[in-house]
């Protein structure tokens, strides 16, 4: 059965990549985004610039009436916020923002809310064995603090107002259009720097954009979702060595991969202030998705090579 289905943070490269999977299931699709012109070509555009979706529920016309909505829009991650008070901050956008969007759906008659928060609201790092969605969540910055305030106020508010929650924690979304750090990474590989990537060893869960499209439409129309948290990846974790060597192939440019010990990064991040995000590069970061594939019966459509195979042919046609 389609569904009318609104999806906020439509304009990003994940948005578009929903918008686009919903579309070729059936489904109709209304875009908010902030600009004109920026959605998934077939999708209506809702055009709403509010900051942290003020007024949101009387700018709700009759006819946007939806089903569901996949809620997409956030103040994403960053490494060096200059923000006065930055959890305040990403509080009102990813908490009360999504609360807004989630109570003016429900007056309108929106039956489920899937809410795509991140891994970064239980932890940064794995120790020995997949974070499960059954772990006692501990986030570490401002980010996932966030995240993790949000997706329990919309539980509760779920319970409350009837409302189906669905919970979506992904780890890091790489695809066509893809930017931040997986882009930097692609882009030195592409210009034959040497990376001292050698000899991390450590395995990271990462998510193809349409492999994370693909488990929201899911969680989207499936009646067994209902109320669920989802952790979802490409079901194959690399290190970050594997990783970069698979890019250079898709990239057609030679891997040069220096082994330096970890020993040696972690001090060179503490000599340069970039401990933080040396720990990002060289730590463990893997998920357990079986909740998911066991609950719903869903498995990533992609291969991780076909992913990245698809993001690199994205950057050599663009760069």
């Amino acid at each position: 059965m389609t569904q009318r289905v609104i999806v906020t943070g439509a304009s990003g490269f994940v948005g578009k990549a929903v918008s686009r999977a919903l579309l070729q299931r059936g489904d109709t699709v209304t875009a908010l985004v902030r600009r004109p012109q920026t959605a998934e070509r077939g999708a209506r555009e809702w055009l709403f610039d509010a900051a942290d979706f003020q007024g949101i529920e009387e700018r709700w016309a009759a006819d946007m009436q939806c089903d569901a909505v996949i809620h997409l829009a956030a103040r994403v991650h960053m490494m060096r916020d200059l923000t006065a008070d930055p959890l305040a901050a990403y509080r009102a956008t990813n908490v009360t923002g999504a609360m807004r969007v989630a109570q003016a759906a429900r007056r309108t008659g929106a039956r489920r809310f899937v809410f795509v928060s991140s891994i970064k609201a239980v932890a940064e790092s794995s120790a020995g064995r997949p974070i499960a969605e059954t772990d006692e969540p501990a986030p570490t910055d401002p980010y996932g603090i966030s995240k993790l305030e949000a997706e329990r106020a919309l539980l509760a508010y779920g319970q409350d107002s009837g409302m189906e929650i669905v919970i979506v924690r992904p780890p890091l979304v790489y695809g066509p259009g893809v930017r931040a750090n997986f882009f930097q990474l692609m882009n030195a590989i592409a210009r034959g720097i040497p990376l001292p990537l050698g000899a991390i060893y450590a395995r990271r869960s990462l998510v193809f954009v349409d492999n994370l499209a693909d488990a929201l439409v899911h969680c989207t129309t499936d009646p067994r979702a209902a109320g669920q948290t989802f952790n979802v990846t490409d079901c194959r974790d690399l290190s970050v060595c594997e990783l970069a060597q698979a890019l250079a192939t898709q990239l057609h440019a030679p891997a040069r991969l220096v082994p330096v010990p970890v020993t040696l990064l972690r001090l060179a991040g503490r000599l340069t202030g970039r401990s933080a995000r040396v720990d990002r590069l060289i730590g463990e970061l893997r998920l357990d998705t079986s909740h998911i594939c066991e609950r719903l019966g869903w498995y990533p459509p992609h291969t991780v090579e076909h992913g990245l195979l698809e993001t690199a042919a994205w950057y050599r046609a663009t760069h």
